[in-house]
């Protein structure tokens, strides 16, 4: 049994399982969370599900959980264009494997409109039989041409607002002050300080 109920808090005998196959993404949730929360990561072969982000998320924490028998976190991030209604959204991973980043700007050439929203919805869940809790983060922006390190997805064609940079031209620390990853956490990190969760065992990585 990963939790129990202890008085005000709940007892969590086990670590919550990050879901994730991708070092940069776990190197930012790491610079983020801090030890404000004992975690290890796990590559899962999830399906690639259809829906809104938070259904989306929502569900790969239920399957997640039932492979892992525990508690799990996972993560779905969008990037989404306001002139093409919120699209790519959750499909930006593919859309980027496709056409890459000047693909991308290709598609809003015939807009003048080139904001976009980058939005990060993490699900968390004690277990199989427990309902995940979802928490949104969204940073404004706009699309632009790809400028920075190409080593970590969009990143290189987002600018968010009030920047003169993209995300991957900001130094790590300043991205993790404002981005939707970030903003996200933060309310990971106040549920979990709210509710109380006390855990029996370290962080295993």
């Amino acid at each position: 049994m990963a939790a129990a109920r202890a008085g005000t808090g709940i007892l969590v005998s086990r670590p919550v399982t990050f879901v994730t196959g991708n070092a940069k993404k776990l190197e930012e949730v790491k610079a983020i969370l801090g030890q404000s929360i004992p975690f290890q990561s796990l590559k899962l072969d999830l399906p690639e599900l259809q829906g809104e982000p938070e259904d989306i998320s929502k569900e790969k924490a239920r399957l997640a959980a039932l492979q892992v028998n525990g508690p799990v976190l996972v993560e779905d991030t969008c990037l989404c264009f306001n002139a093409l209604k919120g699209l790519p959204g959750p499909y930006i991973k593919w859309f980027l494997q496709k056409i890459g980043h000047e693909g991308l700007n290709n598609l809003l050439m015939a807009y003048e409109d080139k904001s976009a929203y980058a939005l990060c919805a993490f699900s968390f869940t004690l277990g199989p039989d427990a309902e995940p809790l979802t928490f949104v983060g969204k940073t404004l922006g706009k699309i632009v041409p790809p400028r920075g390190p190409n080593d970590f997805g969009w990143d290189p064609i987002f600018e968010p607002n009030g920047y003169d940079q993209t995300y991957a031209e900001m130094p790590k620390e300043e991205k993790n002050k404002i981005s939707h990853r970030s903003k996200a956490l933060a309310l990971v990190k106040s549920h979990f300080a709210a509710t109380g969760y006390t855990f029996l065992t370290d962080c295993a990585s």
